[in-house]
C-alpha cells in the first residue's frame, strides 16, 4: 500500500516551538513587567503579568487550528460584512437588470472572475474556457477527466500513480509557469436522467406491462442507490508569470491563451501517462458555465440532460446556460454555514495524520449519507518556486537545529514528536538537494444539502466521514464561502493565494 507521510510543518518554531515574531512580540510585551520591577511597584507588576498571559494567550495559542488574532480579525471582517451587505448576493437576472451574457454574475470570491475564449485549438477547433482572475491576478484552465479509480487498484498501480503525479508536479516547476495544480471531485446522487430520456427513446407501446413493471421498479430501485462522479483537475498560471511568455505569442487574451494551450499541453500528458486518467476534456465556456450551475444548485442537471436530449430532435431548444444565470440566484454567507439558492454547504479542511495517509483514503469522504446530499472534495498542490524551497528548507533545517540544541542547553527531555519533525525537515532538505520539487499540499471537503435538511447535522456526518478515513477535520467557520467557491467550483480558487 502507498502511503504518503513524509511531510512537514510549514514553519517550526525555533524557540521552543514559537517563530520569530511570536518571540519578537512576547519579549516586546515583557518590557512593562521589567518596568514594574525595576520601580518596584508591586500592583503594576502584577497587573503587567496579568496583560502579558493575555497578549501570550492571543498570540502564541492557537485554537481550532487559528490564532487568536486570526479570529478576532475573521469575526469583525465577517460582522462589518455583514452589516455593510457584502456578505449577501442577489444576482442581477434576479432583478430584472441587463447584462451581458458573457459576463459572469457570481458571488464573493467569484465576482471578480471574467471568462474568455481561448483560439481555435486541436483536430477539433475547441475553444477553451480562460478563467481571469483579476483580484487574484491569475489565469486558469479546467479539464473534466475521466480516471478508473483506486478502489481495485493493486499496490503497484498505486505506486505508478503516486510516481506520476511526483512527475507531473516536478515538470510543471521546472517549466516555471504554472503556480497550482488542483484536483476536484463532485459526488452527486443518480438522478437517472439519462436513463429516463434512454428509455423514452427505446420503450414501444406493445412493450408488456410486466417488463415495463420490471425495468421501473429496477429504475426507481438502482437510481437511489447509486451516485455520480465528477472529476476535473484545474491549472493554474499567475499573471506575473505568464505575462511574460505571452510577449513571445504576441500578447493580449490570444497570446497568453496559446502561451497556456502548452502548459495545459504537458499536463495531459502527465495525466494520461503516469497518472492513468483514460479521458481528458478540457471544458469550453459553455461547459464551464454548466459545471459552475450546477455546483451551485446540483438539481439543476436533471433539467440540462433534458434540454440537451430534446435539443437532437428540436433545433430550437436552448441547451446553454448564459453566464450571466451560471452563478446562484442569491447568497448569504453565515458563521457556520454557506447558503445559496435552495442549499446550504458546509466545508472541513483535512489534517494529515502523523501515521501517514494511504492512496486513495479520502474515498469515504465522497459517499453521500443521506437522500438528496453531495460531496465533493478538492485537493490543492501549490508549487514552491526552487529558489525559495531552498530558503524555506535551509531555514525549517536552521530553526529544527537550535530548537534541539535549546531544549539540551535547557535540558529539557526530546520529545519523540519534535525529534520525528526535525528528521522530516533534513529528509526534505536531502531531496531537494536530488532534484525533487517543493509543494505545500492541502485538501477542503464540503457537504451540500438541501435547506429542508440541518446544515450542522450534514456537517457532522461529514466530519464523521472524514474521520473514518482516518483524517483529522477542521470546520472552516467564517470562511465557508471561499471554501465552497475551491472546493466545488473547478474555476481555480485557492485557499493559500492572496489578492494581488
Amino acid at each position: 500500500m502507498t502511503v504518503y507521510r513524509d511531510y512537514t510543518r510549514a514553519r517550526i518554531g525555533w524557540f521552543f516551538g514559537l517563530t520569530g515574531l511570536q518571540l519578537g512580540l512576547l519579549a516586546a510585551a515583557v518590557l512593562p513587567v521589567a518596568w514594574s520591577i525595576s520601580q518596584q511597584d508591586w500592583a503594576a507588576v502584577a497587573l503587567s503579568v496579568l496583560l502579558w498571559g493575555l497578549v501570550f494567550g492571543v498570540v502564541a495559542v492557537p485554537v481550532r487550528g487559528r490564532s487568536m488574532t486570526g479570529w478576532i480579525t475573521s469575526t469583525v471582517a465577517l460582522a462589518a460584512g455583514t452589516l455593510a451587505g457584502w456578505t449577501r448576493f442577489r444576482a442581477r437576472a434576479t432583478t430584472g437588470q441587463a447584462q451581458p451574457q458573457e459576463q459572469a454574475d457570481l458571488p464573493g470570491i467569484l465576482s471578480s472572475v471574467v471568462i474568455h475564449e481561448g483560439p481555435p485549438a486541436g483536430h477539433d477547433h475547441r475553444r477553451v474556457a480562460l478563467v481571469q482572475n483579476h483580484s487574484m491576478r491569475t489565469w486558469a484552465v479546467t479539464a473534466c477527466i475521466v480516471h478508473p479509480g483506486l478502489g481495485m487498484a493493486e499496490t503497484e498501480d498505486r505506486e505508478v500513480y503516486g510516481q506520476g503525479l511526483a512527475e507531473l508536479l516536478d515538470a510543471a516547476v521546472r517549466a516555471e509557469l504554472v503556480s497550482e495544480v488542483i484536483f476536484m471531485v463532485r459526488t452527486v446522487p443518480e438522478d437517472g436522467a439519462e436513463r429516463a430520456d434512454w428509455v423514452r427513446r427505446h420503450r414501444t407501446p406493445n412493450t408488456p406491462a410486466q417488463v415495463t413493471a420490471i425495468n421501473d421498479d429496477l429504475h426507481e430501485s438502482l437510481t437511489a442507490a447509486t451516485v455520480r462522479t465528477e472529476e476535473y483537475v484545474t491549472v493554474v498560471v499567475p499573471e506575473s508569470r505568464l505575462g511574460k511568455v505571452a510577449r513571445e505569442y504576441g500578447g493580449g487574451v490570444n497570446g497568453r491563451a496559446r502561451a497556456l494551450y502548452g502548459a495545459i499541453a504537458e499536463v495531459e500528458s502527465h495525466l494520461r501517462g503516469g497518472l492513468g486518467v483514460t479521458s481528458v476534456e478540457w471544458l469550453t465556456s459553455p461547459q464551464l458555465a454548466v459545471a459552475c450551475r450546477t455546483g451551485f444548485a446540483p438539481g439543476d442537471r436533471a433539467a440540462i440532460i433534458d434540454a440537451l436530449a430534446a435539443a437532437q430532435s428540436d433545433d430550437g431548444v436552448n441547451t446553454c446556460v448564459p453566464w450571466d444565470m451560471a452563478g446562484p440566484s442569491g447568497a448569504d454567507g453565515a458563521v457556520r454555514h454557506y447558503s445559496h439558492d435552495a442549499w446550504n454547504s458546509v466545508s472541513s479542511t483535512i489534517t494529515l495524520p502523523v501515521k501517514g495517509a494511504a492512496m486513495g483514503a479520502l474515498a469515504p469522504v465522497l459517499i453521500p449519507r443521506e437522500d438528496g446530499e453531495r460531496r465533493s472534495f478538492m485537493v490543492c498542490y501549490p508549487l514552491v518556486p526552487p529558489g525559495r524551497a531552498d530558503r524555506q528548507s535551509a531555514n525549517s533545517e536552521f530553526g529544527a537545529d537550535l530548537g534541539q540544541s535549546l531544549r539540551v542547553a535547557a535540558r529539557m527531555k526530546q520529545r519523540t514528536k519534535n525529534v520525528d519533525e526535525s528528521e522530516k525537515v533534513r529528509r526534505l532538505e536531502s531531496k531537494l538537494a536530488r532534484g525533487n520539487s517543493l509543494t505545500v499540499p492541502y485538501a477542503v471537503a464540503t457537504v451540500t444539502v438541501p435547506k429542508t435538511v440541518r446544515a450542522a447535522e450534514a456537517g457532522r456526518r461529514l466530519d464523521s466521514s472524514i474521520r473514518r478515513a482516518g483524517f483529522a477535520p477542521l470546520r472552516l467557520d467564517l470562511a465557508h464561502d471561499v471554501a465552497f467557491a475551491a472546493s466545488v467550483v473547478p474555476m481555480g480558487i485557492s485557499l493559500t493565494r492572496k489578492a494581488g
